[in-house]
């Protein structure tokens, strides 16, 4: 089965957090305060994607407020942190949304995530993931985490579902 064939299919992406939706990079006060960077074009892309039914989840190694306040921010409330084995969350999150893993893709940068995104038929890595697992996506985003990659996943599944010109056109229009 081709690339998009798979796309089409998606009901559910699931994003890591750092490397992903931000460029890895972390920041901290000296009082041990986090800052990350979220890209605004991924933030858009997400809400997109949402609008046209396709779900959207979060499991992540790390645990932040920010996570859990962006995320809100963008009306995700499927979020896992905290797991460094991501495996557990991933099998919580197949109980929750009743999909088959055929309907499910996986956006990851490090080894971590791999044990996800080998189980799935289709798995995707960001420009800068490591290099061992790109060798193991199925496709390859041409933007880096941070830097729109988020972007390049959402519009990838809107176009592969034939929805993705329709969406694009729907802001040239006054909605008065």
């Amino acid at each position: 089965m081709d690339i998009i064939e798979k796309a089409k299919k998606i009901e559910l992406v699931i994003f890591d957090i750092d490397g992903v939706m931000t460029d890895g990079g972390l920041f901290f006060d000296n009082h041990g305060g986090e800052y990350k960077a979220f890209n605004s074009l991924d933030g858009h892309g997400l809400r997109m994607l949402q609008e046209c039914g396709v779900q959207v989840a979060i499991i992540t190694g790390r645990k932040s407020e920010l996570v859990k306040h962006r995320m809100n921010d963008l009306g995700i409330s499927i979020i896992y942190q905290g797991y460094r084995d991501k495996t557990p969350a991933f099998e919580e999150l197949l109980k929750e949304v009743n999909l088959d893993k055929d309907q499910i893709t996986y956006v990851g940068d490090d080894v971590i995530d791999l044990p996800i995104m080998s189980q799935l038929d289709f798995a995707i890595a960001v420009q800068n993931a490591h290099p061992f697992v790109k060798q193991h996506a199925h496709w390859i985003t041409d933007r880096s985490g941070g830097h729109g990659a988020v972007r390049d996943v959402c519009e990838f599944i809107l176009e592969a579902k034939g929805l993705l010109d329709e969406k694009l056109h729907s802001y040239l229009y006054s909605k008065n």
